[in-house]
């Protein structure tokens, strides 16, 4: 039978790269986790295999389709987790497509505006809007008193849950050939504000985590490019990033590391971020 105690993490673009490091991490360290896909059900299925190898449990994850664009699909997403395990601990929002045909910003589409925000802005803003009005009905795994929470000492198990949304260092690194992209990625930073902002008070975390040049499918027709700039110091640590370097990140946020932090953009990255001379 499942461990009813694990917190329920949903993550968003599962099935492969970041986000299949995400959700494998996750469940390494006693969550249960929805890995959500949108086309490969094989993909997903593959990574669900995975984490019952490693776990030797077979109820630690499950898959579930859904396409972030869509509302009835957002809908169907939360309902599914909520049948399956009973309430929603943890939202990684990390699916996202990338811009069609890296198109220059003054030949940028409404068609492909719309396809690129809905997937990276739209879907993550509404399907956070959703679990969090979730996690408000739930109580904590554990409960605790009204003098340990005045005192500071509440637990992370008495949170009500932990909101991560996966961004890019495209949201303040201009590339005039990916304008949607870079959009939505600077407003979901607006996003993680305006959610950490309303949802403090209600015991609920928001991070954003900002990635930077990442081994991953997205990445592959670029890697020759990418391979020189980085030895020519593009960042600090000179290396390509991991999926799991993200995936460590992501479940340092999730297990309460930082219980007096939100709203935090946390670069994954390198050292990218940093002005030199």
């Amino acid at each position: 039978m499942p461990n009813s105690q694990f917190p329920v993490a949903i993550v968003t673009g599962a099935s492969r790269g970041i986000g299949r490091a995400i959700a494998e991490r996750l469940a390494s360290a006693d969550h249960r986790v929805l890995v959500n896909y949108c086309h490969r059900r094989d993909a997903a299925d593959e990574v669900v295999a995975a984490i019952t190898l490693a776990t030797g449990d077979p109820h630690r994850a499950r898959v579930a389709q859904a396409d972030v664009g869509s509302a009835p699909d957002r809908h169907r997403l939360v309902e599914e987790a909520v049948n399956w395990a009973g309430r929603v601990d943890i939202l990684v929002n990390n699916a996202g497509i990338t811009s069609p045909g890296r198109l220059d910003v003054l030949d940028a589409t409404e068609e492909n505006w719309d396809l690129v925000l809905g997937t990276n802005l739209k879907g993550p803003f509404f399907l956070t809007q959703l679990v969090a009005k979730q996690m408000l009905t739930q109580t904590p795994l554990s409960s605790g008193t009204e003098a340990d929470r005045l005192a500071d000492n509440v637990a992370f198990d008495q949170r009500r849950g932990t909101i991560v949304n996966i961004s890019s260092v495209s949201a303040y690194a201009v590339s005039t050939n990916r304008p949607d992209y870079c959009v939505a990625k600077a407003g979901l930073e607006m996003a993680t504000w305006l959610f950490a902002t309303r949802l403090a008070d209600e015991g609920v975390l928001v991070y954003e985590i900002s990635p930077g040049v990442i081994a991953s499918d997205m990445t592959a027709p670029v890697r020759e490019k990418y391979d020189a700039l980085i030895a020519d110091g593009l960042t600090p640590i000179r290396r390509w990033g991991q999926p799991d370097d993200v995936a460590q990140a992501v479940t340092s946020l999730a297990t309460g590391a930082f219980p007096f932090c939100t709203g935090q953009r946390i670069h994954v990255d390198g050292g990218f971020h940093m002005r030199r001379l």
